[in-house]
């Protein structure tokens, strides 16, 4: 074999193996580039499902604060719708007819008493309840209570009702206070409901 010959098989020789290793290397390529297509496609399904769990959760953060915001706005209202109404109250019991007022006290007075000793402390602007008005609440007293209640020199700053003091303790049933506990227990239904 010529010399000639023998460099054209052993071209021939390493186009060959050439072709072979190129078409290795090809198939190997396309290989590994349908493995990354597949996990490129199983990162994008992933990536979708955890987009569109944060949107829901972004969505349903979003949909709480808002109903939290409304429910805040409605207590508010609430709170000054309750306001009005207390305020009102307040007047209204300050401005009862001198008897309506009269019976009042005596409902509250019999029912605070404890003893029948007690000095009653009223408001500096009081009128209603005077010397008169005790004397009429020792007589319905009667025989079980001492019906020795007495007016106090001390006057208070109330816009009604009264304090009934026994040494250092005081029953406290002034407007303010009555107005107060019956707000406190509306509050808290109003809180039942809000939250329930």
């Amino acid at each position: 074999m010529e010399a000639e010959q023998v460099v054209k098989k052993i071209l021939a020789d390493a186009d060959a193996e050439a072709a072979k290793i190129k078409a290795e290397a090809d198939e190997k390529l396309a290989d590994e580039q349908r493995k990354f297509d597949e996990q490129l496609g199983e990162y994008k399904k992933q990536t979708d499902i955890l987009a569109k769990k944060a949107a829901q959760d972004k969505k349903e953060h979003l949909l709480a604060a808002a109903r939290m915001d409304i429910a805040k706005k409605f207590l508010a209202e609430k709170r000054k719708i309750i306001d009005e109404v207390f305020d009102k109250a307040r007047t209204q019991l300050q401005n009862l007819p001198d008897d309506q007022y009269s019976k009042l006290m005596t409902k509250l007075m019999l029912q605070a008493v404890e003893t029948g000793d007690e000095e009653i402390i009223i408001g500096k602007n009081e009128k209603r309840i005077d010397q008169k008005f005790v004397k009429q609440i020792n007589r319905e007293l009667g025989p079980g209570f001492k019906g020795n209640l007495r007016l106090a020199n001390e006057r208070n700053n109330l816009t009604g009702g009264f304090i009934l003091k026994r040494g250092k303790i005081k029953n406290n049933v002034s407007i303010d206070v009555l107005l107060q506990q019956a707000r406190k227990e509306l509050e808290i239904q109003l809180a039942k409901e809000l939250f329930a």
